[in-house]
């Protein structure tokens, strides 16, 4: 790969509006919107002089509350333009969430939309409004729906008040931004509870987006279609920013749907299709999936969580992904770590998370003395590079927590390497279950379910246990027409795996709580199991 470059969002876009200018660089099938990359740059410039128009200076926060709405992108690039941070909001947050990061981020605007499946965002907008002394930073609030709402500001009026600003108002400001500002804050999805905000730089997220690009072989030939949401590092960078970085189409799906984004693969000829595992596997069970043409797929990435064996042959066999890669990172490494390459295994695909980038440094450790482990040997995945971000935004002791003092990010994550360099994520270090002094690792457990005929998915998890420490227990959604008990399932492990590994609990859902990026949320998962299975702890 090339050197690493250091230039800002603005700069990425603006190069490709250059290069690709007639090219389409955002299509929305369903909503009829389809933009060049020039006519979008063009658009961002407006976004960007309606925001200083607004009063937003360099380094100031703006928060969006949106699905992934065509004026989310417009505000991605055109606040990195204007040099204002992107604070990405959870579309799944609740008022009490929504207050904690609006004052904790210190966001000066707020753009949202007026709602989200049964959420009414306006309601939640309205409660902020009335205490407005509760958000000293708090100026702004901008929806982003085609209708009249009198209490607020519309985007168009966004973008009418930046006609006072002139062209070269606009190269001055961009002139001062840095590649090393932060410009992009999210916050952790809350798969551990109490989120803290990440932030990222340009210099971050466009050579990590240049990476996931060249790992999938991404072209501006390709059309990725993108239903992962943007607020995520998933949607924002693995998707916009990757596609941006090679002058690739980006078709977003506005809100996950199985049966519009097959329809929106076959009508696009998308060649690239995002997802995590449950998204798939929604696409797959459709009951007309056979109907859809998907000749024209070939890449894509799946990631969020590990991809069971059956679930990637199909992906492969039925929807023609045979280039799709796994990626694994996390937020805090902006943040894709290692990935597989189009032409790995399908054993390799499933098995392991890939090899690390290029320019990107990854050991493991021992948790408990720091020292590297052997190869073959477990331990925690640790990294060091320019994807490392600064830190957790007012919060020093998380970040020295998280960033040792030689700049290594800890993942929290437990990892093994192989010979070739190829990564195996084994579970998470809060996540290992110690059941009488033996290990589980919950990803082993679960591997081994899946293959049984009945099973749609299964979560492992430990639940506690006053003479063993603590129990394994199984989450498990069943395939629709399938019964099957327990003491079945117990039978199903005995003389296959290790008895300690067997499941002693098993919890039938028909759901799991899940972030709104698709992470199951394991720890809402023991607190399920504790509720249910609680006669059994006495």
């Amino acid at each position: 790969m090339a050197e690493l470059m250091q230039v800002t969002v603005g700069d990425c876009l603006k190069e490709q509006a250059k290069k690709n200018t007639a090219q389409e660089a955002i299509v929305y099938s369903k909503l009829g919107i389809r933009y060049t990359y020039q006519e979008f740059y063009e658009l961002t410039s407006k976004v960007a002089k309606g925001l200083m128009a607004m009063g937003i200076k360099k380094g100031d926060h703006i928060a969006v509350w949106a699905t992934n709405v065509p004026e989310w992108l417009l505000l991605q690039f055109g606040s990195a333009r204007a040099g204002a941070v992107l604070v990405t909001v959870n579309t799944n947050y609740q008022q009490k969430e929504l207050d904690y990061l609006l004052k904790q981020s210190d966001s000066k605007a707020l753009f949202f939309i007026e709602e989200f499946r049964s959420t009414s965002y306006r309601k939640m907008v309205d409660s902020v409004n009335e205490r407005m002394d509760d958000f000293p930073m708090l100026k702004h609030f901008v929806h982003l729906d085609k209708k009249d709402m009198a209490t607020y500001q519309g985007f168009d009026d966004m973008l009418a008040l930046g006609e006072s600003i002139s062209d070269e108002e606009l190269h001055v400001r961009e002139a001062s931004l840095h590649y090393d500002d932060v410009i992009n804050m999210q916050y952790t999805s809350g798969t551990t509870g109490f989120p803290k905000g990440v932030m990222l730089t340009h210099y971050n997220i466009v050579n990590n987006a240049r990476q996931i690009a060249e790992s999938m072989n991404l072209t501006n030939l390709d059309k990725l279609c993108i239903p992962v949401p943007f607020f995520h590092c998933f949607g924002c960078v693995l998707g916009v920013l990757a596609a941006v970085s090679v002058g690739a189409t980006m078709v977003p799906v506005v809100q996950f749907d199985p049966k519009e984004v097959l329809e929106t693969v076959e009508k696009e000829k998308c060649t690239g299709l995002h997802g995590v595992p449950t998204m798939f596997i929604a696409e797959l069970n459709l009951p007309d999936f056979e109907e859809y043409d998907l000749s024209t797929l070939r890449t894509g990435i799946m990631a969020g969580s590990p991809c069971p064996i059956e679930v990637m042959k199909k992906v492969i066999d039925k929807m023609g992904m045979t280039e799709i890669t796994i990626a694994y990172g996390q937020t805090e490494s902006s943040p894709v770590i290692t990935q597989t390459r189009t032409d790995d295994s399908i054993e390799r695909k499933v098995e392991t998370v890939g090899k690390k980038h290029t320019q990107v440094e990854a050991r493991i450790i021992d948790p408990v003395t720091n020292k590297e482990v052997k190869i073959g040997e477990q331990g925690e995945l640790c990294t060091r590079g320019y994807h490392v971000m600064k830190g957790y935004y007012k919060m020093p002791e998380a970040t020295a927590e998280a960033i040792d003092s030689e700049g290594w990010l800890h993942t929290g994550d437990l990892a093994t390497i192989d010979e070739d360099g190829y990564f195996r994520i084994t579970g998470r270090l809060k996540d290992m279950i110690i059941r009488g002094g033996e290990n589980v690792y919950p990803r082993e457990v679960e591997e081994f379910l899946y293959a049984h005929p009945a099973i749609l998915d299964v979560q492992v998890i430990g639940v506690p246990d006053k003479k063993f420490g603590e129990r394994v227990a199984a989450c498990i959604q069943l395939k629709d027409g399938y019964k099957i008990s327990a003491e079945e399932l117990k039978e199903y492990c005995r003389g296959k795996i290790s008895n300690f590994k067997i499941p002693e609990y098993y919890l039938f859902l028909d759901e799991y709580p899940m972030t709104a990026s698709g992470k199951i949320q394991k720890y809402k998962l023991r607190e399920q199991a504790l509720e249910s299975l609680s006669v059994n702890f006495s």
